[in-house]
């Protein structure tokens, strides 16, 4: 039987909000549907300003651990920490972000640590594409600006920015193997469960490793938001798109987020965006790569309590005919 879910409640903001808008008092506190990892909240003060409250709580995660996670450079993206460090880094890069107003992170009252954000009201790039699109081809191409800028900010490592540095670049597996390792976990997961994969398994393990041998080295790596679809952009009140989801900002091939972009932005808006011509070697590999997640990932979360099951059940069932007509 599945332990009852506890959320934040408005007497667990007392540290995060003290010495914030001193002069307002909260007047309300609502919890936002959507986000698998981290509870997402809109704080409401008495003068009507609004804020974003988020809160890394493991009541707020619905994701049960998955194979390979302990050394995967896109595993368990979740974390203040991890926050703060993509944060501080796209400032430098010059990508807009939502302002963080503060933390708590004494868990002196609930056992999470605490953020406050800033509330961007202009909605998300995938609603503004859905009821306008001739109107989103603006923020699309700045958009693609700040990708380019992230592209072009160099690590000799890879992994994510707030652990950037502590393993030495000598010891690390070209990233290309990682992703086929990755892949290749993901895709026994699935197989297990799904019976056209599992038919098909041998064919899609040599097609990755047939993907994999087309691959030459590489030792420098871009930075890379790594699941940057357009509902994890918001605009702000100037109509600028505003990246969320931050926590698995990661140096990596420029070549994943190509690949998720192409997956999300369909063919006419990814070349709105005008990002450098990448390897398409590498596009490949990873492009089949991130279906088959996209398949392991929707099944794993769906034998959870996660209150949208049917959607990541509908998802994995996409994804499979995709990775399937691949062959």
């Amino acid at each position: 039987m599945t332990t009852p879910r506890t959320f934040l409640q408005p007497s667990d903001l007392t540290g995060l909000l003290h010495g914030y808008r001193a002069s307002a008092r909260l007047a309300g506190l609502e919890r936002l549907a959507g986000s698998s990892k981290k509870g997402v909240y809109r704080v409401t003060f008495d003068d009507s300003a609004t804020a974003i409250v988020y809160s890394w709580s493991a009541a707020e995660n619905y994701w049960p651990a998955g194979p390979g996670d302990d050394d995967d450079p896109f595993g368990d993206a979740s974390g203040a920490d991890l926050l703060a460090a993509a944060n501080a880094t796209l400032a430098v890069v010059g990508v807009r972000t939502p302002a963080i107003y503060g933390w708590d992170r004494s868990r002196a009252v609930i056992a999470a640590d605490l953020a406050l954000v800033e509330d961007v009201r202009g909605g998300s790039l995938e609603q503004l594409i859905a009821a306008d699109p001739s109107s989103a081809a603006a923020p699309i191409r700045q958009l693609g600006e700040a990708l380019r800028s992230m592209s072009r900010h160099h690590g000799p490592r890879y992994g994510k920015v707030a652990l950037a540095g502590q393993v030495a670049a000598s010891v690390q597996q070209p990233p290309e193997d990682v992703v086929l390792r990755r892949a290749l976990l993901h895709l026994d997961a699935a197989a297990d469960r799904v019976s056209k994969l599992a038919r098909a398994r041998t064919a899609i393990a040599e097609r990755l490793a047939a993907r994999r041998a087309a691959i030459g080295p590489r030792t420098e790596y871009g930075l890379v938001h790594g699941e940057l679809g357009p509902d994890h952009v918001l605009l702000d009140g100037a109509g600028r798109p505003v990246l969320i989801d931050l926590e698995g900002l990661t140096f990596f091939d420029v070549e994943w987020e190509h690949a998720f972009l192409r997956m999300r932005f369909k063919t006419a808006r990814y070349r709105l965006l005008g990002l450098d011509a990448p390897d398409e070697a590498r596009v490949s590999l990873y492009l089949l790569a991130q279906r088959i997640s996209l398949i392991e990932g929707p099944l794993r979360i769906a034998d959870t309590d996660y209150p949208d099951r049917q959607w990541m059940l509908d998802l994995a069932e996409y994804q499979v005919g995709r990775v399937l007509a691949e062959l």
